[in-house]
């Protein structure tokens, strides 16, 4: 069965820095595009980034200049690095991936999501 398992987020002060965590675990061939996605509450989920399996990323304009995605093939594993937060940066932040599983195909797969809080 595969599963992201997700790490990091926690509460921060405004200016601060956090890095997320997503790890895929369990039988698969191949992982596609990785991403990460937010929820503020009252809000609907909203795309923060993604990342291709060549390197190639995609940001939401908010985000620019302050988050950073990445990922480590070897390790099946995406980040992201979050720098400068603000209050509005709040929500619970999901990791999604889109991985190829034997016999089933291609499937997206979501992480358990990780809250993020900007507060002084």
């Amino acid at each position: 069965q595969v599963q992201l398992v997700q790490s990091g987020g926690g509460l921060v002060q405004p200016g601060g820095s956090l890095r997320l965590s997503c790890a895929a675990s369990g039988s698969f061939s191949s992982i596609n595009v990785m991403g990460w996605y937010r929820q503020a509450p009252g809000k609907q989920r909203e795309l923060v980034a993604t990342i291709n399996g060549g390197g190639g990323t995609n940001l939401a304009d908010s985000m620019k200049g302050r988050f950073t995605i990445s990922r480590d093939n070897a390790k099946n594993t995406v980040y992201l690095q979050m720098n400068s937060l603000k209050p509005e940066d709040t929500a619970v932040y999901f990791c999604s991936a889109l991985i190829l599983v034997s016999g089933l195909g291609w499937h997206d797969y979501w992480g358990q999501g990780t809250q993020v809080t900007v507060s002084s």
